[in-house]
């Protein structure tokens, strides 16, 4: 077979030109990931209520998500255990969250009682939800990067076109991804821009009346949000003493005419000669990712589409955006696109090291190369199965 081919080597040339070109394409579209999702016997459920919800209308959803959990999927979940009030995206009335246990591996091993099918059917029952978006998720393969699995997406304003614009990007961004095949699960994981009272104070009455600047907002601070004063000993133990304004001064913003500013001479300044405030909407929480004001979105391929083809395709997406939207990635996502960057170093490097080891073992310079000739012929199989 040898004597064959060495006498037809230009057709056999060809054919061997042919495998590597056709190696080179495949691998070029062969769907990219970093680390398989594991089942780690823990589970997450995220809640998010609109802005403004109360306290026991987060409740009555975290009862539903309890609810589905211990009697839904008893055969596999172990525990479960709620908290109202914060969550992965922050802190607030209208946020919670639930942390599965779920049963050892051993009662666990039907396909159906896995942690991406408890979460699959999870999904499904949560989407009848009509006040709440509640998404329930697996933590990644490494805890220490990140709070889920799949991508980790940041959503910047490099060009410093403000808030509002942000979040419309945002909103952009989470319209498109609906429409995505390739996604599923796209989420904002922040908090909604919610009603705020804002106070602006005039510098230069209050320095015209005599009133330092620090003052006021001391004012302000102690009166509706409390201030430490001092301690004080009671039966042998030390307490702290702070001062706020009786709960029926403190609840509205009229209540905010109600103070006054001693002024350098002495004199009581009433808040409406020195401020005026109104009301606004923005943001409770201010976000950040490498110094650029961002919005963090949380996502996952769906089924059959690797890690790698659902980063893409957010890529693709954010590429339509507004100038001066631009995007980061962060957590595993990060240490994927790091990981994919330097994967042609590696493999050449890889080359390079196997090329010196067999000149060394044989002797040879020309003989190593002839081995390594062989290597796409062995990789095309595996290339094929994966593409």
């Amino acid at each position: 077979m040898v004597g064959a081919i060495l006498r037809r080597r230009l057709r056999f040339i060809f054919c061997f030109l042919l495998i590597v070109v056709a190696l080179v394409f495949l691998f070029r579209d062969m769907p990219t990931a970093y680390l398989p999702d594991e089942d780690q016997g823990l589970m997450f459920a995220q809640i998010i209520l609109p802005t403004g919800s109360t306290r026991e209308q987060t409740d009555r959803v975290m009862d539903k998500v309890r609810d589905n959990f211990l009697v839904q999927e008893k055969e596999a979940v172990e525990s479960c255990f709620t908290i109202s009030g914060f969550s992965f995206s922050g802190q607030g009335q209208n946020l919670g969250m639930a942390c599965i246990q779920l049963r050892d591996w051993d009662l666990r091993k039907r396909p159906d009682l896995k942690v991406s099918a408890v979460a699959g059917r999870a999904m499904r029952r949560f989407a009848g939800i009509r006040n709440a978006l509640v998404f329930a998720f697996a933590p990644p393969s490494v805890i220490e990067l990140g709070n889920a699995e799949g991508f980790d997406f940041e959503l910047q304003d490099r060009g410093g076109i403000g808030h509002k614009a942000l979040m419309g990007a945002r909103n952009q961004l989470l319209g498109m991804a609906s429409q995505d095949q390739r996604l599923i699960a796209v989420r904002p994981n922040g908090m909604e821009d919610q009603p705020q009272y804002r106070v602006d104070v005039d510098w230069e009455k209050a320095g015209t009346l005599g009133v330092p600047v620090s003052t006021i907002h001391n004012g302000i601070s102690a009166a509706f949000g409390s201030a430490y004063v001092n301690d004080f000993i009671q039966g042998g133990r030390v307490k702290r003493v702070f001062v706020q304004a009786d709960a029926p001064f403190r609840m509205l913003p009229d209540h905010l005419d109600k103070l006054y500013f001693r002024g350098k001479a002495g004199t009581m300044v009433p808040f409406s000669s020195l401020a005026a405030g109104y009301w606004d909407y923005g943001s409770p929480k201010l976000e950040r990712y490498n110094s650029f004001p961002a919005i963090n979105i949380l996502g996952q391929p769906a089924p059959g589409v690797s890690s790698g083809d659902a980063m893409n395709a957010m890529e693709e997406m954010a590429s339509k955006l507004p100038n001066g939207i631009g995007f980061d990635w962060t957590g595993l996502s990060y240490q994927e696109r790091m990981a994919t960057s330097q994967a042609p170093l590696l493999y050449a490097f890889s080359i390079l090291v196997i090329f010196l080891f067999l000149a060394a073992l044989y002797e040879s310079w020309t003989i190593p190369v002839s081995i390594l000739l062989a290597l796409p012929l062995g990789v095309i199989g595996g290339v094929m199965a994966s593409s």
